[in-house]
């Protein structure tokens, strides 16, 4: 099955929505607009588990009270086509994009932009491993982990926050994604969860949970755990030629990447009235182990047949990863002085622990004019190396706030937040193993052989501790349709990187003023424009920070750090008009800018890498200013204008840009898609007490270009559809099938081994890399007690 539709016709159907929501009659409502709170601001509204388990009727995006522009996606709406993770629910809101693998949503590139500009927040609160304070390759050190490991089944609700306030921390230049777990007050009863997982190779793997929360211990407690398998299996093809003109196939390799693991998770939520306040514990555990098995057989020539005389390559590389995350908060709400106090205290620690080998048999290279197939002359090659890292992230934060009411229509919050974050972090090789192999020598299996002197890489033992103590104020106030928000929040850093390979220490400290303020005008009880300036920062991360040689990182190249990085800043606009239409329907416009000052982007060193010729070493530096922008457009409503009360529609569109000058001239920000869409429908129906939906997702190109390298990447759409069955008040059965139009991801590699090189185009190598996976499916059963 075959799905295409140009962004500029997509461009043409949501001018059409929006039209068709302005022009809807407004409905004379039989009650409120659905409006949620953040998460700091009260308690939600306690719903019991039947409602969780048979939802009756549509789920749309819902409208919140909140003056800086939030859209916020309950569960209602994320459920029914069955996300495993956070960033699978992701894939159905607006302007977020990925640059992962086929059916992988790790790093959320909100905008379009790296995931280092994108602040992960959960239940409003940092964590380790996430945002701009950590890596950004996806390799388990980074934000990545904590959207597509964390169980889609633990959401209550998905915040998507377009601007900083100064009551957050401010590293949130593209936006922030608050994910809210259930706690105390969100469950009353309880259910649980089973079912299964198919996948194109013939797999199934299991998942199930449970989830209870009630009155108990003199307050309320919620406690829910959930174990998910997960597996993806993928194929992929690698052409390579002398430059894009050149039809000849000088080389091919044949790849077999799967990953499979299992995650458990557990969460919980206690929440008590205590002397004159109240006391909110909460607390999860996420433990990920997974195997990534990548096997590959290169073809030296251009015949593409399997014939053994032609073998060049074959290459076994796996790596077996164990990841633990957990937190600790507590918080304690009480009245002072007039007003309301708030004293808050977190703990939180993310373990990564990996053990990567790689066998590599070299059988038979090209030699002389022209090019013959000959053996090595002491028999083929072997070659085995293996890598170890140990990382741990640990986070201490405390946040102190009081607010209050200045007057009728004023209010002011104010507050001082301290975090300490560090990380240990040891990146070891092995002694390689390097022989030759007789004529007719049988290899031995590969990834057997003991792999010894297992040794810290050049500045892979290292601790870097970042300190912040940042005071904020914030006003809020409203004058008839007006309401506003304006604040100052003070951030200071101080960052010291011990190396004890080098045995030495840099330190470096600074500070940055942030003020952000947003105003909303209520032009009818429907409509609302909003107008939102803050300026943000985004810290070089830990991976950009740490002078580790992190070898074969980024593709086949290396990277290192650079401890004496700047930060970023940057001046945001969004202007938004939205649209409530009927009691639940919304429909909203947004456009958004970005000015970006001392821009952090990687960079080709020109140094040989560690898989040697045509290989470089990377890293990171300032390379000065760089401009975002774009328009985004989101439909959530039924289509009972027309009498069909039972159908809802779903459509976002982003069309996003940017504009950076590097060596080479203007360009987009590297790896931003050109935009990004997501249309579907559910249909309801109640007399069945069954329902059933569709939903189409799919981004565009995006484009990367650094000193030896351009690569474009190019995503298939994806299709996915469900069926539900309810079975009286307390038991649902839903069968979801994934990724049903085959998506695949395909990647053009311009390779230069020189800037001079790249500058006059003479190309070293052009590769062409395709990567696909079939469908998936899942048959769920819920059931509420």
């Amino acid at each position: 099955m075959a799905m295409k539709l140009k962004a500029s016709q997509l461009a043409g159907v949501a001018g059409a929505a929006i039209s068709l929501a302005a022009l809807q009659p407004s409905y004379a409502q039989t009650g409120p607009a659905v409006e949620t709170v953040a998460a700091d601001d009260g308690e939600d509204q306690t719903v019991s588990a039947r409602d969780v388990v048979v939802v009756e009727g549509i789920g749309y995006r819902d409208r919140t009270n909140d003056t800086a522009p939030v859209l916020s996606y309950g569960t209602d709406y994320i459920q029914p086509f069955e996300p495993l993770s956070v960033g699978d629910a992701l894939k159905r809101v607006p302007s977020v994009t990925f640059l992962s693998d086929v059916l992988e949503s790790d790093g959320v590139r909100l905008r379009g932009l790296d995931p280092a500009y994108t602040q992960i927040l959960i239940n409003g609160e940092k964590v380790p491993g996430s945002g701009s304070d950590s890596g950004s390759f996806g390799n388990g050190a980074d934000g990545s982990f904590f959207v597509d490991r964390i169980p889609a089944e633990l959401i209550e609700r998905i915040e998507i926050v377009r601007s900083a306030s100064a009551n957050r921390s401010g590293d949130a230049v593209a936006g922030g994604v608050n994910i809210v777990l259930r706690d105390a007050y969100s469950l009353d009863g309880g259910y649980v969860r089973l079912g299964a997982l198919g996948f194109d190779d013939g797999r199934v793997r299991e998942t199930y949970g449970a989830v209870w929360g009630g009155a108990a211990l003199g307050g309320r407690v919620l406690l829910g755990g959930n174990v998910q398998g997960r597996r993806n299996p993928k194929e992929k093809l690698s052409l390579r030629y002398a430059d894009p003109a050149d039809t000849t196939l000088d080389n091919y390799e044949l790849q077999t990447d799967t990953r499979d693991g299992t995650d458990y998770s557990l969460n919980g939520s206690y929440q008590v009235d205590l002397g004159i306040g109240k006391l909110d514990l909460s607390a999860f555990y996420v433990h990920t182990d997974r195997t990534q098995d990548e096997d590959s057989l290169e073809y030296n020539g251009p015949a593409r047949n399997e014939d053994i005389n032609t073998l060049s390559v074959f290459n076994n590389n796996d790596v077996e990863i164990t990841q633990d995350s957990y937190a600790l908060t507590g918080k304690y709400t009480f009245d002072m002085m007039g007003g309301e106090t708030a004293i808050k205290a977190g703990y939180a620690r993310f373990e990564n622990d990996e053990f990567e080998f790689e066998d590599e048999i070299e059988y038979r290279r090209p030699q002389g004019t022209p090019p013959v197939i000959v053996p090595f002359p002491d028999g083929d090659r072997f070659t085995g190396d293996a890598t170890t890292v140990n990382l741990k992230d640990t986070e201490y934060s405390a946040k102190l706030e009081h607010k209050r009411e200045l007057g009728d229509d004023l209010k002011i919050q104010f507050g001082l937040q301290f975090e300490k974050k560090e990380r240990d972090n040891l990146v070891q090789e092995a002694t390689r193993i390097r022989f030759n192999l007789p004529e007719g020598t049988v290899v031995p299996t590969t990834g057997t052989r003991p792999f010894t002197g297992f040794a810290p890489a050049a500045g892979g033992d290292n601790t870097i501790e970042q300190t912040r103590l940042d005071p904020f104020v914030m006003l809020n106030g409203d004058a008839g349709a007006f309401e506003w928000e304006a604040g100052l929040r003070y951030e200071t850093t101080d960052i010291s990187i011990e190396d004890r390979t080098a045995l030495t220490t840099t330190d470096a400290d600074y500070a940055e003023l942030l003020p952000s303020a947003h105003l909303r005008y209520n032009v009818t009880d429907e409509d609302r424009i909003s107008v939102s300036v803050a300026r943000t920062v985004r810290r070089a991360s830990f991976t950009f920070l740490s002078p580790a040689t992190l070898e074969a990182e980024l593709g086949d190249n290396d990277f290192i750090g650079v401890p004496t990085l700047d930060p970023e800043t940057a001046w945001g606009l969004d202007l938004g008009y939205e649209r409530q239409i009927g009691r639940t329907g919304i429909a909203g416009i947004n456009f958004f800018y970005r000015d970006v000052k001392d821009l952090i982007e990687i960079f080709n060193t020109g140094a040989e890498g560690s898989e040697g010729p045509g290989t470089f070493i990377y890293s990171a530096r300032n390379t000065g200013d760089g401009k975002v922008w774009g328009i985004e457009l989101d439909y959530s409503a039924s289509l009972d204008f027309i009498g069909m009360e039972d159908t809802g529609v779903f459509f976002n569109y982003s069309w996003l840009d940017s504009d950076v000058n590097d060596e080479f001239g203007s360009r987009k920000f590297n790896s931003q898609s050109d935009f990004v869409y997501n249309i579907g429908f559910i249909q309801d129906l109640p007399t069945m007490d069954a329902s059933f939906g569709v939903t189409y997702r799919k981004q565009g190109d995006a484009l990367s270009r650094v000193v030896g390298e351009e690569v474009t990447t190019s995503y298939g759409g994806v299709l996915e559809v469900f069926v539900e069955k309810s079975f009286g008040d307390n038991f649902t059965v839903r069968l979801t099938g994934g990724n049903l139009t085959d998506g695949h991801k395909d990647e053009a590699f311009n390779k230069f081994t020189t800037l001079g090189d790249q500058n006059a185009r003479n190309f070293d190598e052009y590769e062409l890399e395709s990567e696909n996976a079939g469908p998936t499916w899942q048959l769920i059963g819920r059931y509420s007690f």
